[in-house]
């Protein structure tokens, strides 16, 4: 935070040098730094004087999840980074929700974002989390370092929906994060009380939690947790951090699979946005899911694990030549047997739908073939996993030996 208040020094067109000096945006930091204490006193008020029943929690929860996932699915995966298609009811309901979260128009946010994918680590990511952990949280916002920068969104500028919503965002937001929760507490407790409960639970406190838990992606997620498929830039897995973002928390296999709907792409990873995305699918609000082949991951997994390992060894480069060589054929076999697997999968899908045309047991007999088949590829997946685990303890042995 603090360099972000001296003087920065850059040089003009013509040679000269040009001062720029940033300033705390004083509506940003007021509101950032305001809220939390706000959302204090309000729940300390309120429970003083009307208590607390089942309600108030529900009504958090509602507001919450509506604005989280239009955060996450909405402005995240499918505005930001078009890993799926959205119809337009759910395009409209993210963009008035997302409103309520308060963190800037689809459009603005959007933009922010694809610049931090672009120009990770640099001088030009606008929430770099080298310049400290507080910068990348919530600093960035709370200081106007010169003129907005809005660019690589001519996608998002020509949906006739976020166009809207970038034109009225204080509009949008004033309802969905601070009329509609104060409606639901009319609706569920009753009379003004209702209006104020719905107020502090479903607006304030709400607010402040899906705002920490957005800003822990742009700072916890760039300083906590491993980096199992690339070491370009500071990203990292942490599932802990998934439980509180929806399962943003693998922002490693984020940054390194940006096109990828799912954060989270195993099944048992904690990633509800994937869900949410997938489950939508079902009902035709989403559609086009892109996924990043499985063995383009492995692969990219299994380079990971053999560059961390030969930084802790210290071989002579013959030896190293060898280990590179043996590591390389070991992913290009991988690569080649989960192709294999994959296409064998689908087509077992498709013959079994046309089952029903052939003789039962011409179908029998194709079926055990095929299931024989993907057995093979799995046997020679194992067995390849298994040569790479030798070849990476047979690195620790020489290394240690050495």
């Amino acid at each position: 935070m603090k360099e972000a208040l001296l003087l920065d020094a850059a040089m003009g067109d013509d040679g000269g040098q040009v001062v720029v000096k940033s300033r705390v945006d004083p509506l940003n930091a007021s509101f950032l730094i305001g809220t939390p204490f706000l959302a204090l006193f309000g729940l300390i008020w309120y429970s003083m004087e009307y208590g607390m029943t089942w309600k108030e929690p529900v009504i958090f929860v509602i507001m919450y999840l509506t604005t989280g996932f239009s955060i996450t699915a909405g402005y995240h995966r499918l505005f930001s980074h078009r890993t799926h298609s959205g119809a337009w009811p759910l395009r409209l309901f993210y963009a008035v929700f997302a409103a309520g979260a308060f963190e800037n128009s689809a459009i603005k946010w959007s933009s922010d974002h694809r610049r931090h994918h672009l120009k990770t680590d640099t001088d030009d990511d606008p929430y770099s989390v080298l310049r400290g952990f507080f910068w990348a949280h919530m600093g960035w916002v709370m200081v106007n370092e010169g003129e907005e920068i809005v660019e690589n969104v001519e996608d998002l500028q020509a949906d006739s929906i976020l166009a809207w919503q970038d034109r009225h965002i204080f509009k949008i937001g004033a309802f969905s994060g601070i009329i509609v929760p104060g409606l639901l507490g009319i609706l569920m407790l009753g009379g003004w009380h209702g209006f104020f409960g719905g107020m502090v639970w479903g607006g304030l406190v709400r607010l402040v939690l899906v705002h920490h838990g957005t800003f822990l992606i742009n700072s916890g997620a760039h300083y906590w947790g491993s980096q199992p498929y690339s070491t370009k830039n500071t990203s990292r897995d942490s599932p802990l951090l998934s439980l509180f973002t929806f399962g943003e928390g693998y922002h490693n296999f984020h940054h390194t699979f940006q096109a990828d709907y799912r954060n989270g792409h195993r099944w048992h990873q904690w990633d509800p946005s994937k869900w949410l995305i997938k489950s939508l699918s079902f009902i035709g609000m989403t559609s086009k899911l892109h996924k990043v082949p499985q063995w383009t991951i492995e692969s990219a997994r299994m380079k990971m694990s053999f560059e961390k390992n030969k930084k802790r060894a210290n071989h002579n480069e013959d030896v190293g030549k060898e280990y590179r060589s043996r590591s390389a054929d070991c992913s290009k076999r991988l690569r080649a047997a989960l192709r294999e697997l994959s296409e064998k999968k689908s087509e077992y899908k498709i013959a079994k739908q046309k089952r029903k045309a052939e003789r039962k047991e011409a179908w029998l007999e194709k079926k055990e073939t095929m299931k024989a088949r993907m057995r093979e590829c799995k046997q020679s997946i194992s067995q390849i996993r298994d040569e790479f685990r030798y070849l990476l303890n047979e690195m620790r042995i020489s290394a240690a030996a050495a």
